[in-house]
C-alpha cells in the first residue's frame, strides 16, 4: 500500500521496489463485533493487504468494552504496536475497523509510520482495478467522499493564529473551507460525469428488456470465483485472479440454453465483502443496478470457505441495500476441487431453505475449474427461463372491429382513425 501521510516528520511509506510491510490490527467489542462477524484471524485483512501490495508481518488482536477515543486501541496496546513496527521495520499499520481522522493522526504520531483503515485500504484497491471509464469515475467519487471527511482540523496548528482587521478567521480555518470547497466542486462534477454514463448503462439495460432478454447477474463475495464460473459458462475471457475484487467493472454476455432454446444475457458484477463501505455502495450503485434488475441472481459461493455462512450473509445484507433483495435466487456453491472427498457433496443439486423463507432456494455444486456441475447449472438456469416465459401472458389475436375506447360496438361504423384524433385531441 502506498500508504503516505500528511504529518511531516513521519517515515515515508516503501520504495516503488519493495512491498510495503504491514502491522494488521483488529478488535474485538464482544458482542457487538460477534455481530458484525469478527474476524479474530485477520486473514481477510491479511488478503486485502496483499491486494494492495502490502506484505503483512505481524497481527495483533485488542479486546476492549469500547474504542478509546483518542487512540482506538488504548494507550496500552499502542506502545505495544510500537514495539512491533520497531521489531519488523514496518512501513504502516493497517486497522480492520473504520477509525476516525482524529484516531487516525494520534496513532500516526505514537506509531511513527502511516496508519490507514479497512475503507481505506478497499479504496485503494477499487482504485488501481478499475478499468473502464464508469468504474474510475465511481472510485473517484468515493474516495472524494471519504477524504471528505478526513478534513477535519487538518489544519489545527494554524487555527490559533489570529487574522488580520476585518478577517474573520485565521489561515487555518480558511484552508480547511478552501479544501472543502474544492472536494465539493469535484464531488459535484463526478457526480455528473456519473450521471451520464449511467444514462447509457439505463438505455442499454431497457434495450435488453424490450427485446424481452431473460437476465442473469452473478454475485457473490470477492474471491468466490464468479469471474472464472462466468468464463466457463460462456467461454469468456473476463480477467480472473485469485485476489480480493480482481474485476470491478461489469461484463455482459449471451448464453445460449439449449434445454430452454433460448439466449440469456449474463452479467459478472463486482464482488461483496464484509463491511463494504457505505459510500463504497453508494458509489457503485449504477453497477450494482445489474443485480436490481435481473430476473436471476446466481449467488456464487466459495463452498472452500470456512465462514461461508457469514460471507453469504454479507451479500445478502448488500443486495437488501440495493433493492435486489427480493429477485430470485440460485446458490451456486463453486470450488468443489478444493474440498477433500469426504466433504463434497453425494448429489450435484438440492433446496436449501434460507432466512425464514416459504420456499427452498435451489442449490448447485460446481467447480468452474474443472467443470464439475455446470452442465446442472445450466438445467437450472433455463427451468428459470422456461418458468419465466410460462408466467408472461399470451397476446390475443388483435381484431381491429374493437376499440379500446369503446369495447361494445361491432360492426356500428367507421372507428375514427389516427388522423382524426390528431386533429381534435382531448386535453
Amino acid at each position: 500500500m502506498s500508504s503516505t501521510s500528511a504529518n511531516a516528520g513521519l517515515p515515508t511509506a516503501a520504495p516503488p521496489s519493495e512491498a510495503a510491510r504491514a502491522i494488521l490490527v483488529g478488535v474485538d467489542f464482544g458482542r457487538h463485533s460477534a455481530k458484525q462477524g469478527f474476524d479474530e484471524s485477520l486473514d481477510e485483512l491479511a488478503l486485502l493487504a496483499e491486494s494492495a501490495g502490502d506484505t503483512p508481518v505481524a497481527k495483533v488482536i485488542a479486546r476492549r468494552p469500547a474504542p478509546d477515543a483518542a487512540l482506538f486501541v488504548g494507550s496500552g496496546k499502542a506502545d505495544e504496536i510500537k514495539l512491533l513496527v520497531q521489531a519488523h521495520q514496518a512501513h504502516t499499520v493497517l486497522f480492520d475497523q473504520a477509525i476516525s481522522p482524529a484516531q487516525q493522526r494520534n496513532l500516526e504520531r505514537v506509531l511513527g509510520v502511516p496508519v490507514a483503515d479497512r475503507t481505506a485500504l478497499i479504496l485503494e484497491i477499487f482504485a488501481a482495478r478499475a478499468q473502464s471509464h464508469e468504474g474510475k469515475l465511481q472510485v473517484e467519487l468515493a474516495r472524494l467522499q471519504y477524504l471528505a471527511t478526513r478534513l477535519v482540523r487538518r489544519w489545527s496548528h494554524l487555527e490559533r493564529q489570529s487574522g488580520g482587521i476585518g478577517m474573520r478567521g485565521g489561515p487555518g480555518e480558511a484552508q480547511i473551507e478552501l479544501d472543502r470547497r474544492m472536494i465539493d466542486d469535484r464531488i459535484k462534477k463526478t457526480k455528473e460525469r456519473l450521471k451520464q454514463v449511467q444514462k447509457q448503462r439505463s438505455t442499454q439495460r431497457r434495450s435488453r428488456a424490450r427485446n424481452g432478454v431473460f437476465k442473469v447477474s452473478l454475485v457473490g463475495y470477492t474471491n468466490a470465483g464468479k469471474s472464472t464460473l462466468f468464463n466457463a459458462l460462456v467461454k469468456a475471457r473476463a480477467y480472473a485472479a485469485n485476489q480480493l475484487f480482481a474485476t470491478l467493472d461489469t461484463t455482459t454476455r449471451s448464453l445460449y440454453l439449449e434445454q430452454a432454446g433460448a439466449s440469456v444475457s449474463l452479467s459478472d458484477t463486482v464482488g461483496f465483502i464484509r463491511d463494504l463501505p457505505h459510500k463504497l455502495v453508494e458509489a457503485f450503485r449504477a453497477t450494482l443496478q445489474e443485480a436490481a434488475d435481473a430476473d436471476l441472481l446466481l449467488h456464487v459461493v466459495d463452498a472452500a470457505s470456512p465462514v461461508l455462512d457469514e460471507q453469504m450473509a454479507g451479500v445478502d445484507r448488500v443486495l437488501q441495500e440495493i433493492g435486489a433483495g427480493d429477485v430470485p435466487q440460485l446458490l451456486v456453491y463453486n470450488k468443489q476441487d478444493l474440498l477433500p472427498e469426504d466433504r463434497r457433496p453425494r448429489v450435484a443439486v438440492d433446496a436449501i431453505l434460507r432466512g425464514g423463507a416459504a420456499r427452498p432456494t435451489p442449490r448447485v455444486f460446481v467447480s468452474a475449474v474443472d467443470g464439475t456441475g455446470l452442465a446442472e447449472l445450466r438445467d437450472l438456469i433455463a427451468q428459470a427461463v422456461q418458468a419465466a416465459q410460462l408466467a408472461q401472458p399470451v397476446d390475443e389475436p388483435f381484431d381491429e372491429r374493437f376499440d379500446e375506447r369503446d369495447g361494445d360496438h361491432l360492426n356500428d361504423g367507421p372507428v375514427p382513425s389516427s388522423a382524426d384524433d390528431d386533429a381534435a385531441p382531448t386535453h
